[in-house]
């Protein structure tokens, strides 16, 4: 059995479902959590904030150890180490503690998404036949998640990121070790310090302070709208789901379409969505719209940036220019959540989203006039 489940795709797709589980069950509605135990949008910010700064601090001290320890072993765990911080999470009241561990659990497990990512990518299966488990896992999280507030408690949910991380980390057992593979390709170099790069790296900060942000507030503002976290969870549910067909059919437009017709398509999607979000209260029609744009425009950047990294930066200095991308997503998301609990609590969620959209269309107009070369022969996605 054991020579079976070594290497097998059933490894890959434990590994993947259960990481984006764990993530959708800890994350995906904290900011509904905390401000049910009557703690303001500001502090919800302060709380997210201070995950992506320890995740900035954690990810290349890690990134360290993964280039001298055996990085399955280092990253099973690390794993272990945040689903022991999530028992501690939900016994948690004071607002400190609760960033503190959050933060901590959250760092960790950012810390090994660049090595969930490299097995997937350097396995034997293709990227998109285990990535879709992933969004699969996050999807089938969120819905469990609302029915688990509801019906059960809302401690309840972090009770079940200690297990989705323990069938993770099974599934990462199983898998092929990532420093067998070693890549030979050699291409022309071309280094960091250019400002294509450094364009894209402004590009992915604004990016992610929009997104991340809206991530973290969208339970909230469905909830604001007057919907049940059940109704919520089903929601989200399904627009987690709307990730498939991109994923599925991205070997038809990925290698297409050019890298700034992809971007503008993306920043056009974030402005329609966050325009309906501020200007309409009709909740199925906001509903609509989340399930075309959102997790739509989100998977198409995660892709897209593979396919950029590889454009405008050479094999040499691609894990780097990886790195960079991290930090810089990080780095956005910290400065947007400190703006966006303020004003949520001293004005509105019309305001936050206006904002929003009008930050949506300054990433499109940048991206219109970005040159970047159109990235069609990397063919990533075959």
């Amino acid at each position: 059995m054991r020579i079976h489940y070594k290497n097998s795709y059933f490894s890959y797709l434990l590994m993947y479902f259960f990481y984006f589980f764990s993530l959708a069950v800890f994350s995906g509605y904290i900011s509904v959590y905390l401000m049910d135990k009557g703690y303001h949008a500001s502090q919800v910010s302060m709380v997210v904030s201070c995950s992506f700064i320890l995740s900035m601090i954690i990810q290349p001290i890690v990134g360290y150890f993964n280039d001298h320890y055996s990085q399955k072993r280092l990253n099973m765990l690390i794993l272990l180490l945040a689903a022991v911080l999530g028992i501690i999470f939900i016994y948690d009241q004071n607002i400190y503690m609760i960033a503190l561990i959050y933060s901590l659990a959250l760092g960790l497990f950012n810390a090994a998404n660049p090595v969930i990512e490299n097995m997937a990518t350097l396995s034997r299966f293709s990227y998109g036949k285990i990535r879709i488990w992933g969004t699969i896992g996050y999807a089938v999280a969120s819905k469990i998640s609302g029915v688990i507030y509801d019906d059960v408690s809302p401690e309840a949910m972090y009770a079940f990121f200690t297990i989705g991380l323990i069938l993770c980390v099974i599934g990462i057992y199983g898998t092929q070790n990532v420093k067998q593979i070693k890549t030979q390709k050699k291409e022309k170099t071309i280094g960091l310090f250019q400002k294509n790069f450094i364009i894209y790296l402004i590009i992915v900060c604004l990016f992610y302070a929009i997104t991340n942000t809206n991530t973290t507030y969208l339970p909230a503002m469905f909830q604001n709208l007057g919907l049940s976290m059940n109704t919520i969870s089903t929601v989200i549910f399904i627009l987690t789901l709307s990730e498939l067909p991109i994923i599925y059919f991205s070997q038809y437009y990925m290698n297409r379409l050019t890298n700034k017709q992809l971007l503008i398509g993306i920043f056009l999607l974030l402005t329609i969505q966050f325009f309906t979000y501020s200007f309409i209260k009709q909740a199925m029609i906001v509903i609509i719209v989340s399930i075309c744009t959102k997790a739509v425009s989100t998977m198409l950047f995660i892709m897209l940036n593979l396919k950029i990294v590889a454009t405008i930066v050479d094999m040499k200095h691609q894990m780097s220019a990886l790195a960079l991308v991290q930090t810089c997503r990080n780095f956005g998301s910290i400065v947007f959540q400190f703006v966006a609990g303020y004003l949520i609590d001293f004005y509105s969620y019309d305001i936050f989203y206006l904002i929003l959209c009008l930050l949506s269309i300054v990433g499109m107009v940048i991206c219109i006039f970005y040159r970047i070369p159109s990235g069609n022969h990397q063919h990533l996605f075959d």
